[in-house]
């Protein structure tokens, strides 16, 4: 079961936290996976320790917000594998702040990055899977796509936006044979998580750290590699019959 053999998979912010253990996962299920990220020399040594294992991947610096970027690099991989099977859309920044503490820069920000960059990615790797007949999209939403989520003005209104292209991509792309869903995770103990804590919550970090687990009902964060369990079995031929959903993954945020 959920054997990715023959597919190649994309996937974006996936030098480090989630979308690495997504990459990671994959390519152990035998996908070749063509790992994105800003930062060109994480989604290089992302793709060492894949290589290392004996898996398949490539690497490549992108700026999921810059269209000609995504053009050129979406073009590139076509060119080299002829196909895209699995676009995982996991690129992605927070922020902090309610309606009055949120900048105009910050709303562009978080827009450019968490809406327009999903639009971008899935609009470069939709024809491909079009003239092939099918594939698979999986985006990165939030539990705050879902419910009122303090203090997360921005950050809310961003995966909002991506559950609702979610729904969108799924019913006009249905009988083309794509899928699309995503997922709504609550907090997940990243790298990212410890060093935005650090950043902002200096001399507080375990304090800070603790609530974040309280907020799941459950006592704790989930981890990277358990949203990338949810993420393969969307992605599989398995989930085949699946389309258009969003799937919380949060620790009894909406049951607590």
């Amino acid at each position: 079961m959920f054997d990715l053999s023959g597919k190649v998979a994309v996937v974006t912010g996936a030098g480090s936290g989630i979308g690495a253990a997504i990459a990671t996962l994959f390519a152990r299920q035998r996908a070749h996976v063509v790992v994105l990220d800003v930062d060109e020399a994480a989604a290089k040594q992302i793709m060492a320790g894949i290589r290392d294992r004996g898996g398949r991947a490539d690497a490549a610096g992108c700026n999921v917000a810059d269209a000609f970027e995504v053009t050129r690099v979406f073009g590139r991989l076509d060119g080299t594998h002829g196909r895209i099977d699995i676009l995982v859309n996991n690129a992605g920044i927070a922020h902090v702040g309610t309606l009055e503490q949120t900048s105009e820069t910050d709303l562009d920000h978080l827009y450019e990055v968490n809406v327009k960059g999903v639009f971008l990615c899935a609009r470069a790797a939709v024809p491909v899977m079009v003239r092939q007949g099918g594939g698979v999209i999986l985006n990165m939403g939030s539990i705050a796509s879902l419910v009122g989520v303090p203090d997360r003005f921005a950050y809310s209104m961003s995966k909002g936006a991506v559950l609702t292209m979610t729904m969108s991509i799924a019913i006009d792309y249905i009988k083309q044979g794509v899928r699309c869903n995503c997922i709504c995770p609550a907090r997940i103990h990243t790298p990212f998580v410890d060093k935005f804590v650090a950043r902002h919550y200096p001399g507080r970090e375990e304090e800070m750290l603790n609530q974040l687990s309280k907020y799941q009902p459950i006592g704790r964060m989930g981890t990277p590699e358990e949203v990338a369990s949810l993420a393969l079995y969307l992605c599989s031929d398995e989930a085949s019959f699946v389309t258009g959903q969003a799937y919380p993954i949060d620790g009894g945020v909406l049951v607590g």
